[in-house]
């Protein structure tokens, strides 16, 4: 039987070949195409001594292959070890925010998928959070998802109009108890919220409980996490860039996060609703 120490020998030998920036670099200009040690070194801006010290000792860790031409590339092994680096980058990034914030009960498939986040941008404060999603709302043309702890006013407004306006699909999530407005009912009446929910514009269910919200449309997303008191923190939301290379892994990590609750969501009671 493996002692405990032998049974990460392996793992610590790697992770000392990737706590190296440089090293970092070459794996990530890679990770696109070969390169000889003369490009690499360009393209890093490292001497050729650098680079080729670097290489040798991704060699020998399994990272890196060269073939007869002197190209360098992945191995199956860098390749696979490269996928997993954007979760440490983002969870390294943002460990002050984890500090005091948690994945709650989210699914371990989405937390070993938790890179797909890495490259985001944090939008803090309430206002600016609600900006975001009032902004996304004006922008949708084929549907609005939400699963969110509350619903203000100003948010239903904007939904509401878009809605009808357009013809998009509005599906929501929300939870046993949750906070909506006093006004939202009459707000509802107006806009004869019972013939969307009949057309199938508009479709809604009900979960136990809202910790990691997610709100999205067909091209952006954005995600909150909860605070140690179990909380969601519409304080502060991490939010998908057009202009990063990863925007596409964001928005699909919400999606389908939002797709999973909907399936273990149950049909919407809205005796459950709680009027603030």
């Amino acid at each position: 039987m493996e002692d405990a120490a032998s049974v990460f020998e392996d793992s610590e030998k790697t992770f000392i070949e990737l706590s190296n920036s440089q090293r970092l670099q070459i794996i990530n200009a890679l990770k696109t195409s070969s390169m000889n040690l003369t490009l690499i070194a360009k393209h890093l801006g490292i001497t050729m001594q650098e680079a080729h010290r670097n290489f040798n000792r991704l060699m020998e860790a399994g990272i890196v292959s060269k073939d007869s031409s002197g190209s360098y590339s992945l191995t199956t092994f860098g390749n696979t070890i490269m996928t997993q680096i954007p979760s440490i980058n983002f969870l390294s990034k943002n460990k002050n925010y984890f500090s005091d914030h948690y994945f709650a009960d989210l699914p371990m498939k989405f937390v070993q998928r938790i890179g797909s986040l890495d490259n985001s941008e944090y939008i803090q404060g309430f206002v600016a959070v609600m900006e975001e999603i009032k902004e996304m709302y004006r922008y949708s043309e084929e549907y609005i998802y939400g699963m969110i702890p509350q619903v203000p006013l100003d948010l239903m407004e904007v939904a509401a109009k878009i809605v009808k306006e357009r013809k998009i699909k509005f599906n929501y999530i929300l939870p046993k108890n949750a906070a909506v407005p006093k006004k939202g009912k009459d707000f509802l009446n107006e806009i004869n919220f019972p013939e969307l929910l009949k057309n199938g514009l508009v479709e809604r269910k009900m979960i136990e409980e809202v910790k990691v919200s997610v709100v999205l449309n067909e091209k952006k997303a954005l995600v909150m996490f909860p605070n140690i008191k179990g909380e969601t923190d519409m304080n502060g939301a991490f939010s998908n860039s057009f202009h990063k290379e990863n925007n596409g892994l964001f928005h699909e990590w919400c999606l389908d996060y939002f797709r999973y609750n909907w399936l273990n969501s149950k049909p919407f009671d809205n005796t459950k609703l709680r009027e603030v």
